[in-house]
């Protein structure tokens, strides 16, 4: 009996640990598989900031707003304006105008020239004039650059006149000297600067000088005279032996709108001259002017080159001015220089420029008398209208402090 019981619990056991492996097989089975490795996570991409370009794939490429399909319909294509460099613009000055340009700097001139005749009226004052009082008066003219000969005939004329009139006010003493000093300074001589030709355009003016006098700044200064009473200007720039004096009348020239005709640096200056009158010729401009190189008086190839440049300009049509543009504070040395410039070319006119800073007024007198021709201009400070056309009465009153 013992023994079924034992086998009967025998059989129970192993009944049930077939089971539970039947159990744990099945359950197996019906697990779902295990999940994949994680993949490694990078972090995002940082949003783009304000202002910074949003970057695209790779393998995407990148699309313009012409291919992207906006809600509404198709995009409509948007044209970006071509980027255009801005320059700055050329700004054209309005120059002064040159009526009475003259009585405008008078008291500039008069600060300067007053020394002349403050002393001629100082000893024409004095209670009697004997020989060395005129002697006195004598240096100070010949000191002032009048020279010897306009001197001796002003003193002449002054010893006569003041004989005859016996009593001398400061007022009959200054009428009397400003009278001998217009006469010798000359009145009835024609101080116009001639740039309109009759039956034909344009004037062709060629300013001739020695280096250092204010050549083409003269030049430049003209210009702005000549726009200034309406005229349309050409500038030749002939001066092609400085580098920089065509690029210093070429701003002279924007500055009032006057074209600038310029060739090589050491290029022939009687090429850029006669291409100045022909494009001037084109334009129908009023007025040409050639600015030539500051030639030293004493280099006789140099001369003639001025001359050749004289002829080739020629070949279009006449000079109708030479101006030769001389320094007032050169004294002598100026005239020397008139001399020569005077053989080489056929001088109509002169610029004196500097007058502003020399007590020695009396070169305007001397330099006429040397080359019969008349001062037209005076250069009278550093500004750009401080060109003015001589006017003999101004200047006049200049002097004596009138």
């Amino acid at each position: 009996m013992d023994i079924v019981i034992l086998a009967v619990v025998i059989a129970v056991v192993l009944l049930g640990t077939l089971g539970g492996l039947v159990v744990g097989s099945r359950r197996k089975k019906q697990l779902p598989p295990p999940p994949p490795a994680a993949p490694d996570i990078t972090a995002p991409p940082a949003e783009p900031h304000v202002g910074d370009e949003a970057e695209t794939p790779r393998d995407e490429p990148r699309r313009t707003i012409e291919e992207v399909d906006l809600p509404g319909g198709p995009a409509t294509a948007v044209e970006e304006p071509p980027v255009i460099e801005e320059l700055p613009p050329t700004v054209i000055e309005v120059p002064e105008p040159t009526a009475g340009r003259l009585v405008r700097l008078r008291a500039r001139l008069s600060r300067s020239q007053n020394a002349l005749g403050k002393g001629l009226l100082t000893l024409l004052s004095r209670e009697h004039l004997d020989d060395d009082t005129w002697e006195e008066i004598e240096d100070i003219l010949i000191t002032a650059d009048v020279g010897v000969q306009p001197t001796q005939e002003l003193v002449e004329s002054l010893r006569e006149r003041v004989r005859v009139l016996g009593t001398r006010t400061p007022q009959e003493l200054r009428g009397l000297l400003r009278e001998e000093l217009l006469k010798l300074v000359g009145t009835d001589l024609d101080r116009t600067v001639k740039t309109e030709p009759e039956g034909r355009k344009p004037g062709i003016v060629m300013v001739v000088g020695v280096n250092g006098t204010g050549k083409t700044t003269t030049t430049g200064k003209l210009a702005r005279v000549l726009v200034a009473d309406g005229n349309t200007v050409v500038l030749g720039a002939a001066d092609t032996f400085r580098a920089a004096a065509a690029d210093q009348l070429q701003t002279w020239g924007e500055r009032v709108g006057a074209h600038t005709v310029r060739g090589p640096e050491g290029g022939d200056p009687a090429s850029v001259a006669f291409d100045a009158v022909k494009e001037g010729k084109e334009l129908g401009s009023d007025v040409v002017l050639i600015d030539t190189a500051g030639r030293l008086h004493t280099k006789t190839g140099l001369m003639d080159e001025l001359g050749k440049v004289k002829r080739v300009v020629e070949k279009h049509a006449p000079l109708d001015e030479v101006l030769l543009v001389l320094d007032a504070t050169t004294g002598q040395n100026g005239l020397v220089q008139a001399r020569v410039f005077a053989e080489v070319v056929a001088i109509t006119g002169i610029v004196l420029t500097k007058l502003d800073g020399t007590a020695k007024g009396g070169i305007v007198i001397a330099v006429q008398r040397e080359l019969g021709v008349p001062v037209k201009l005076i250069g009278l400070g550093e500004g750009a209208d401080d060109l003015a056309p001589f006017e003999p009465e101004a200047f006049v009153d200049a002097l004596i402090g009138e």
